[in-house]
């Protein structure tokens, strides 16, 4: 047996070799951006000046920065309501799409379109329907009279943060609602049907079957949703810019806008730095979801 026939018969070098491309890839793309972000983080570093080592300096000065702080409640914040608001709706929607509905393959195609479209378009969209003179929701609802004047949907603080959440929320359910139905539908109908024999109601149902062997499918689907949203850059960037005063700046635009528009290299990556410890955070939440999901299947704990 020559050396290819050995190789192409042993299945853990052949799968090394499988994943060296995506290994490369990542290691050119991912691994030296971030470790190139990490230590411009400890350094004065600007735009067209090499920086010189300052240790915590960079990450001193931020924490006592008010912008960055509150960039932190408003990344936290929009995180936060955003995706509960999309496992609630992708819930629901991925359970509606499992029933035996007509032109269910239509609908389905047509719950993916706010995913498909591209970023920039969405948020131009919105802007328009955002707009302080054109809104046609405040149009609407000034014919059905219940305002009297236009909605200032991106000029007020608190009105900014919440229509850009329904902006991610529009945006988002998509994922959540076809990557949940694709687990609802790996669950057996023989379960329901032994638990309606045993009188379990439609809720009973849902809180001890579907919920239970669907968990770890939630785990995955919304740590990635919990990424997506927390490190949402096009969207507030293409929408508000971080406005108005600041009050929809999330660590990445704030991070871009140190870095980039105002020069300071070094500052916009110790921003982006800060957020490692959070992504880090919903990694784990995802491990300890697959974790689950082997033990379920029979696996070792």
């Amino acid at each position: 047996m020559n050396f290819l026939e050995r190789f192409q018969n042993n299945r853990n070098a052949l799968g090394w070799a499988f994943m060296m491309p995506a290994a490369v890839l990542l290691l050119l793309f991912l691994t030296y951006p971030l470790g190139l972000g990490t230590w411009l983080g400890f350094t004065d570093a600007k735009i067209g000046r090499a920086g010189e080592w300052i240790g915590l300096e960079n990450f001193s000065f931020l924490m006592g920065d008010s912008v960055t702080r509150l960039a932190l409640f408003n990344t936290l914040f929009y995180t936060v309501v955003a995706s509960i608001l999309k496992f609630v709706l992708g819930l629901w929607l991925a359970i509606l799409l499992n029933k035996n509905l007509p032109f269910k393959s239509f609908f389905r195609a047509v719950v993916l379109l706010p995913w498909i479209v591209p970023t920039a378009l969405s948020a131009i969209a919105f802007w328009w329907i955002y707009d302080s003179q054109f809104s046609v929701i405040s149009w609407v609802l000034m014919k059905l009279g219940w305002i009297d004047a236009y909605i200032d949907f991106l000029g007020d603080p608190w009105n900014a943060r919440l229509s850009t959440i329904v902006a991610n929320v529009w945006r988002g359910i998509p994922f959540v609602a076809i990557s949940l139905l694709a687990g609802l539908q790996t669950i057996s109908p023989s379960y329901y049907e032994a638990s309606a024999l045993d009188g379990a109601t439609p809720w009973q149902q849902f809180r001890h079957v579907t919920m239970p062997l669907l968990s770890p499918i939630i785990a995955v689907v919304m740590t990635f949703s919990v990424l997506f949203t927390f490190t949402d850059f096009q969207l507030i960037y293409v929408l508000t810019r971080g406005g108005p005063l600041n009050a929809t700046h999330l660590m990445a635009t704030l991070a871009f806008q140190r870095a980039i528009s105002g020069g300071a290299l070094a500052e916009g990556a110790a921003i982006a730095t800060l957020m490692v410890p959070f992504l880090l955070a919903a990694i784990m939440f995802s491990y300890f979801g697959l974790q689950r999901r082997a033990w379920q299947q029979g696996g070792d704990k």
